[in-house]
């Protein structure tokens, strides 16, 4: 698989990422790009630069209906409902927006932002995802989160009172958590019957508070227990447990996130955003400067691209698979070659590799992880690596 051998017949679906970088206080797990709002936050010099960045990114993807636009952070809520209207109203002026696309905003609860879901939703929000991680006061304060139990309770209230289809975020596995503590978490959400939950295990990352003072957390066979009886309380409430850490009600799975793992295209603008964009005969990655203040004073110059370049064509297996086996019904075996522009026989032996150890089912339809695949992902994963 040398430079120039990929080929794609057509392009697959493409869909928008824009990054909001402050929040109000960093929490020790994250390793995001987010910032603490110690001043004013420049919004509407932030939304300008926003539109610029796209405006300047068109060329790249013109002509390609956008099929979800995702607004992360950070705390995306902290900015004024008109600000993600103005944003909102430059995207569809600009790209060829389903007409009904799925557009998700970040929040975090706090009566003040809560306050403001009704002019999200105003604004074309369509799905509202919220960072409640834990409805547990002893958790919240281990999290270093900034809101309190009953703050969760009537942010996810006030998120279903707004919106037709919410998700909440929850994390296990946290310092010093039981099993039942984990369930009852889990109990808390469903007594709102959000329409999608996202269950993530609590992992100790690089250059966070954690990596350098790493709290007690449960030991792995106590969080894979956990995980365990997460998803059977989740599937129990008929839930579909449709990825690694989501949960959906039947037509509520998350499009945006579902084109991530489908090895679709993303555009992605504001401060460290990354794109990923396909072309006929060759698939590029992009990241946007980091800092917002430097973002900021290079957008002006029309330079918020900080690196840019082609994927390696012998990198595009485990850059499939690492999306795609997240899945746990996994995805259709000609997408290998459709979203990659390979041919499936370039990885012919891996896959049989990966059979042969348990970890992969391979039929004439579709790639799908076996549980223990699921369980062991980054061994399956590691048979997709050139070196190996």
């Amino acid at each position: 698989m040398s430079p120039g051998t990929v080929h794609l017949e057509a392009l697959p679906p493409l869909s928008i990422y824009v990054h909001i970088p402050w929040c109000v206080r960093k929490c020790p797990y994250c390793d995001f790009n987010s910032h603490e709002a110690r001043e004013d936050i420049p919004e509407s010099a932030y939304i300008d630069a926003l539109i610029s960045d796209l405006e300047s990114t068109l060329p790249s993807v013109w002509g390609r209906t956008v099929h979800s636009i995702f607004i992360g952070g950070g705390t995306p809520s902290l900015l004024a409902p008109e600000s993600i209207e103005r944003l909102l109203l430059a995207l569809r002026a600009r790209v060829m927006l389903l007409p009904d696309a799925e557009i998700t905003l970040e929040a975090n609860p706090g009566t003040v932002e809560a306050a403001r879901f009704d002019g999200f939703r105003t604004a074309g929000v369509t799905r509202l995802s919220v960072g409640v991680q834990s409805l547990n006061a002893q958790h919240l304060r281990a999290l270093g989160r900034i809101h309190d139990v009953p703050q969760a309770q009537a942010a996810i209230e006030a998120a279903r009172s707004c919106f037709e289809n919410i998700n909440v975020d929850l994390m296990y596995a946290l310092p010093d958590q039981t099993l039942e503590q984990a369930l009852s978490d889990v109990r808390g959400v469903l007594e709102y019957a959000p329409q999608h939950v996202s269950a993530y295990h609590l992992t100790i990352e690089p250059n966070t508070y954690f990596h350098r003072y790493p709290p007690q957390l449960p030991d792995h066979d106590a969080a894979a227990e956990m995980q365990q009886a997460i998803e059977s309380l989740l599937a129990s409430h008929g839930y579909d447990h449709y990825e690694t850490s989501a949960f959906a009600q039947p037509g509520h799975r998350c499009r945006h996130n579902l084109n991530y793992w489908q090895f679709g295209d993303y555009l992605g603008i504001g401060a460290g955003a990354h794109s990923k964009l396909s072309f006929p005969d060759r698939i590029t990655r992009q990241m946007r400067y980091k800092q917002p203040s430097e973002y900021l004073r290079r957008m002006v110059a029309g330079e918020a691209i900080q690196t840019s370049n082609v994927v390696p064509a012998n990198d595009l297996p485990v850059e499939f698979m690492m999306n795609a086996l997240r899945l746990t019904n996994g995805v259709e075996r000609r997408m290998f070659s459709e979203r990659t522009g390979l041919p499936i026989t370039a990885v012919t032996t891996r896959l049989a590799q990966a059979v042969e150890a348990g970890l992969l089912v391979d039929s004439a339809e579709r790639l799908r992880a076996t549980l223990k695949g699921q369980r062991f992902l980054n061994d399956l994963l590691a048979l997709f690596v050139e070196s190996t």
